[in-house]
């Protein structure tokens, strides 16, 4: 199936899972801009670097995490690796905890009615798109190295505006549904002061 098909029932998939008509949503296709950036993103290996205000943030979200990840190891590698992914992206590690917490509830293998995998729910075009295309969304790694691309690329379309750029993120332009559960995930569970 050539690749612009299969991103077009892809983004028709995502409006119809939302719950709304497919005409209620304008969906936008992802830039070459973004395609390139996401390239770039997966080919990047670098780790996290400032050990010790992570182990700071990692105590504190470790105890907001554990209802939700009760094994300990599991939580603290999951946390280290969603700060470092975030943080080499230049997103806040907390609207990224925010948005798994929504879309997947730190769940590695859940998948969306309209195919989305993963903790951050990326939808698999995005492997190919990325020059991964045997990769695995299910992949911690590979599903916040993509996950976190994306969201800092519509942060940068949205001016900074974080709600229009959730909307981005979750694959529509109008409305604030979406946005609101991911803000209010932020300001209850997940905020860092």
């Amino acid at each position: 199936m050539p690749l612009r098909r299969l991103f077009v029932l892809a983004l028709c998939a995502v409006a119809l899972a939302a719950g709304r008509p497919a005409v209620a949503q304008k969906l936008v296709p992802p830039s070459a801009e973004l395609i390139v950036l996401v390239q770039k993103a997966a080919a990047d290996h670098t780790s996290f670097k400032d050990r010790y205000d992570a182990q700071v943030w990692l105590m504190t979200m470790s105890n907001r995490l554990a209802p939700i990840v009760p094994d300990v190891k599991k939580r603290m590698a999951l946390l280290e690796l969603i700060h470092a992914e975030a943080t080499r992206a230049g997103v806040s590690p907390e609207l990224v905890l925010s948005i798994i917490n929504v879309e997947s509830n730190f769940n590695r293998f859940a998948v969306s009615q309209a195919g989305a995998q993963g903790l951050m729910q990326i939808m698999p075009f995005w492997l190919k798109l990325s020059g991964l295309p045997n990769g695995n969304l299910f992949h911690e790694n590979t599903n916040l190295r993509l996950g976190c691309t994306i969201l800092k690329y519509y942060l940068q379309r949205s001016h900074g505006d974080i709600r229009e750029a959730l909307q981005r993120y979750n694959g529509a332009t109008v409305g604030i549904d979406y946005s609101d559960r991911v803000l209010r995930a932020l300001s209850s569970r997940w905020r860092w002061d």
